[in-house]
């Protein structure tokens, strides 16, 4: 068995560094240039990715999470949904290897097709496992992207509030769909590089934006006030740490993907040192009033370090929004049997019908924040905590498939018994708090949203603005616009 895995070891590796030479022939400057900055592979890469596709825009609403959780649930949430995070990562890494090890062992090639999670419980566990793992990926990662989207309009609008957010959704729709030239996750090395330094500026710009100024006046903090506002702060925070949902197309990236194993809780650590200051100094500084403000941006005052981190976050997002969609470009590939074609123009043409639905998506539900919860509740509960745990169970429930398992549980954790009782715990705690009491209480502020604003609302939780509508003498100013623009979350 030793030796046994050590050849597959060097088969894992070998077709990446197949394609690299067969990529890397003319060394003249083009191709080094382009080998810097195009073509990434390594674990370092692999972190970049992890880093900045675990958190973009979530970083704006994690202040608003903890004005409804409180400060104490806030901080432990976070370490616990980031540990959890971690560990279902490291179970879709292991069945990753396990399902690419069993292929490769009967010759099959995977240079020209990138292995997707659905194909992963397709192999190990049938068309059941692969239907519902496929339903729950798409649906997520189609409203990941919704989601960044929605992000990109609500933040250009605290710099230039003269167009309102739904053009700059129409606006930003353009821009993101240029992402269907981005082949795979192997060419993000540049990007997921910026967008990991582009979101460290905005925390540190909020922690110390916040810190530098006192309270605002008789600045309350009064959460948890609400069981509804409980749970949907924390099902955000489900959501941050849920961002594993690429993990297998990052992993197919790698020239050596059995290296990936703690790279995800690496991430998850760096990310801790962004999340926990911004919210807790944020949350600090405004108390209650962020319930009413589901991005911190909101009540920063304007700045040329807010512009700074308001463009940065922009391009971060656009970023994010080829790391959600890129798998949804390779599923739709796949259906209509473009994914070995080698024309990338062909395949862009191809890619752009995924975009379309997305952006329709964005301009009927723009409720940032409130729309994060609810998609943290209802798919990624499932998607990436409660389908990889039970699937790791299955996949190892005979005494014959854990003894063969390229990859043992560790030992510290207690073997099998332990990886089994963790999983056991991920499966019941998501189900019940993530799923159950998260989904009711997402779902009444989602429907919450739509009661006070209306679907295709135009201006999401924007003020008033006074100057657009001059008022005729005899009437208030509040009249162009409906005085329910002031209410957010009660």
């Amino acid at each position: 068995m030793g030796e046994e895995k050590v050849v597959v070891e060097t088969v894992l590796a070998g077709n990446y560094v197949e394609m690299e030479t067969e990529t890397a022939k003319p060394k003249d400057l083009k191709s080094s240039i382009s080998q810097l900055f195009w073509h990434g592979g390594s674990a370092y890469d692999a972190w970049f990715s992890c880093s900045s596709n675990q958190v973009a825009q979530v970083l704006l609403t994690l202040p608003y999470s903890f004005s409804q959780l409180g400060m104490l649930s806030g901080v432990l949430f976070q370490i616990f949904y980031g540990l959890m995070g971690s560990w279902t990562a490291y179970l879709i890494s292991i069945l990753y290897v396990e399902y690419r090890t069993r292929k490769e062992r009967e010759k099959v090639d995977f240079r020209n097709h990138v292995i997707q999670w659905f194909e992963v419980l397709d192999g190990l566990l049938g068309k059941h496992w692969r239907n519902v793992g496929l339903a729950f990926n798409c649906t997520f990662l189609l409203f990941g992207s919704v989601i960044q989207l929605i992000a990109c309009a609500s933040n250009i609008y605290y710099i230039n509030d003269n167009l309102d957010k739904r053009t700059w959704t129409y606006i930003f729709g353009a821009c993101c769909a240029t992402t269907v030239f981005i082949p795979s996750f192997h060419n993000y090395r540049i990007w997921s590089f910026l967008g990991l330094i582009m979101t460290t500026y905005t925390a540190w710009y909020l922690t110390i934006a916040s810190i530098i100024h006192e309270q605002v006046e008789d600045v309350k903090h009064a959460g948890p006030a609400k069981l509804v506002l409980y749970f949907t702060g924390a099902t955000n925070i489900l959501y941050t740490f849920g961002g594993h949902a690429v993990t297998v197309e990052i992993m197919h990236a790698m020239w050596k993907p059995q290296k990936f194993k703690s790279i995800y809780l690496f991430a998850t650590l760096y990310v801790m040192t962004l999340t926990l200051p911004s919210a807790i100094a944020v949350y600090w500084r405004f108390g209650d009033l962020l319930l009413n403000h589901s991005n911190a941006f909101a009540l920063l005052p304007n700045s040329r370090f807010k512009d700074m981190a308001v463009i940065l976050m922009l391009i971060h997002q656009i970023i994010t929004f080829g790391f959600a969609c890129t798998p949804l470009y390779f599923v739709w590939e796949k259906a209509i049997g473009m994914h070995d074609c080698k024309s990338m123009f062909k395949r862009a043409a191809a890619r752009l019908p995924v975009v379309i639905p997305i952006w329709f998506l964005a301009i009927i539900f723009p409720f940032f924040g409130p729309i994060n919860s609810t998609v943290g509740s209802l798919l990624v509960s499932f998607t990436v905590y409660i389908i990889p745990a039970l699937a790791y169970i299955f996949t190892f429930k005979s005494a014959a498939a854990r003894e063969n398992a390229v990859e043992q549980p560790p030992k510290f954790l207690g073997r099998w018994a332990g990886a089994y009782t963790i999983n056991i715990f991920v499966v019941v705690w998501v189900f019940l708090v993530g799923f159950g009491f998260g989904g009711w209480a997402s779902v009444t502020n989602f429907v919450h949203q739509i009661d006070t604003f209306g679907l295709f609302t135009k201006c999401y939780q924007c003020p008033p603005q006074p100057s657009q509508f001059p008022p005729p003498p005899h009437l208030n100013a509040t009249a162009a616009h409906p005085p329910n623009y002031f209410h957010g979350h009660h």
